[in-house]
């Protein structure tokens, strides 16, 4: 399926969770988002800028990330299978309040898989991206973070 067909579905699914009509979308954007070209975005006709999509998710009042499609999000995948190792040696390097929800989050998988090997965890690349939104970060950043390995002195 094209990209602009993937973000028209995802454009029309929030519209419609927002309970708006194309009607709805050009008034209260004041004529910004004419309802016959939202039709079209939507159907994957169009496509759609950057600035455009970013304005359009202000109007949706949700994050720009919400507006593509969910499989394109998960993109940090280092390892084969999907998976990020976390170096669970580095977590007591990070500093402050994301040390502790580092922590608190890799506790509670241990404790759900019963996996306490004390070396190394590997956790889903979308638990990456949900991590890195919850600390405000990047995937790529928070992955560098928690998978990098130590250099010798």
């Amino acid at each position: 399926m094209e990209y602009n067909v993937k973000v028209g579905e995802r454009l029309r699914a929030i519209r419609l969770q927002r309970g708006m009509s194309l009607q709805d979308v050009h008034r209260v954007t004041e004529g910004e988002f004419k309802a016959a070209v939202l039709g079209a975005y939507e159907r994957g006709e169009r496509s759609l800028s950057l600035p455009r999509l970013k304005r359009l998710a202000g109007y949706y009042d949700i994050p720009v990330s919400q507006l593509l499609p969910e499989e394109d999000t998960y993109e940090v995948t280092p390892v084969a299978g999907g998976g990020v190792p976390i170096d669970l040696t580095r977590i007591d390097a990070l500093a402050g309040e994301t040390g502790r929800v580092v922590k608190r989050f890799v506790q509670r998988i241990q404790i759900q898989r019963q996996d306490f090997n004390g070396k190394v965890l590997t956790v889903r690349a979308s638990d990456v991206v949900l991590f890195a939104m919850m600390l405000d970060v990047s995937e790529e950043d928070l992955v560098e973070k928690l998978t990098r390995q130590q250099t010798p002195s």
